[in-house]
């Protein structure tokens, strides 16, 4: 599996790349002239991806880089709120939007600009998607900066994009070094995918754990923050698709924000799982760093309550491995948030292949 993803990484994003570089340009302008980038998704699973797209963009990790405004809709939505500036990201779904609108899409005929990735298999087309929407939010900073719409220049992301404080260069040479990117950035997730997975052991230990409570009729309880939101969407989505009682934590906004206005943040997920965790259940926790506050209160309580845990988490792993506070710990290791992200995403497909969870995604286009 780990092989199949390789090679359809590194052919799609080579293939890919220039196209890549010319939509980062592309989105960027739209950007500097006061558009948005809106993204909609047909089903639970598709939508995932659309939220994700949007918290990416609002929330740089990339320092001294702007908030970009990105929002994820409904489809319903899209008539009243889209205008001719913006671009649109669609998933599951065509690109449909006034006249105007820059369309992405990735099945044949679905947009403007199509990506469509050379495998039949949804998850790993979502793994590749994933990564392709990561870049081009990485590579859209380039463009702007060389429009001259931010003067931050690179600051401590520099040893990432060194051209990125040559302003007064030629737009054909920036292209030609953010296809090049591209390229690089492929083959970094594709050997990240291979060190997180290993020799697949602790996957196919949890998926067998989690197997067998979802048999005797327990529920996974899944639950992250920011992009570790939109992970514990998808693999809710996908499971529920495929028949398993699954409950995604972050889905609430009046349960979340009542709980951080009137207690905490660090209570956010730990609350929950005292009013729906019971033994019998599974809790899996994203987190990229592995040290976030009520991601460790939430494991805690899971364990008090008798829940088999499971984290999926980068850097070193954190807290979460050196205080072994889950049963069950696959690290994607690296300490760059975008590609810890893909390699989480192959982790839990892959707990889902194992599972026996079908990618709740559409495999046809929804007509608008």
């Amino acid at each position: 599996m780990i092989e199949a993803r390789t090679e359809a990484n590194e052919r799609f994003f080579t293939r890919e790349s220039e196209r890549i570089a010319e939509l980062s340009l592309r989105l960027a302008e739209r950007f500097v002239a006061g558009g948005r980038l809106l993204a909609v998704g047909a089903a639970p699973a598709d939508r995932s991806d659309a939220h994700h797209v949007a918290v990416e963009f609002v929330h740089p990790v990339i320092v001294g880089k702007r908030a970009l405004p990105a929002l994820a809709l409904r489809a319903d939505e899209l008539p009243l709120l889209a205008e001719r500036t913006d671009a649109l990201i669609a998933f599951g779904m065509p690109a449909v939007a006034p006249p105007g609108c820059l369309t992405i899409g990735f099945e044949p005929g679905a947009g403007e600009w199509v990506f469509d990735p050379p495998t039949a298999a949804p998850f790993v087309r979502q793994e590749l998607v994933e990564t392709l929407y990561h870049v081009l939010w990485e590579t859209v900073h380039v463009f702007l900066e060389h429009l001259g719409s931010s003067g931050s220049g690179a600051g401590r992301s520099s040893f990432l994009y060194p051209f990125l404080d040559a302003s007064d260069a030629d737009l054909d040479d920036v292209l030609e070094d953010v296809a090049r990117s591209v390229v690089l950035k492929a083959r970094e997730i594709g050997e990240l995918r291979e060190r997180t997975v290993g020799d697949g052991r602790e996957i196919v230990d949890a998926a067998s754990a989690l197997r067998e409570r979802l048999d005797a009729g327990g529920r996974l309880l899944a639950f992250g923050n920011g992009g570790s939101a939109t992970d514990a969407m998808d693999v809710v989505a996908d499971l529920q698709a495929a028949g398993h009682r699954a409950l995604d934590l972050t889905a609430d906004p009046a349960i979340l924000t009542a709980l951080a206005n009137d207690v905490g943040p660090e209570v956010l997920f730990q609350r929950q799982m005292i009013a729906h965790g019971r033994e019998g259940d599974v809790a899996l926790a994203f987190s990229t760093s592995g040290g976030s506050s009520n991601i460790l209160a939430a494991l805690a309580e899971a364990r008090r309550r008798g829940l088999v845990t499971i984290a999926i988490v980068g850097y070193d792993g954190g807290r979460i491995t050196a205080d072994r506070l889950a049963d069950h710990v696959v690290v994607a290791p690296s300490e760059y948030i975008p590609r810890i992200q893909e390699a989480q995403a192959t982790a839990y497909h892959l707990l889902c292949e194992r599972v026996g969870a079908a990618s709740g995604r559409r495999t046809e286009l929804v007509r608008a």
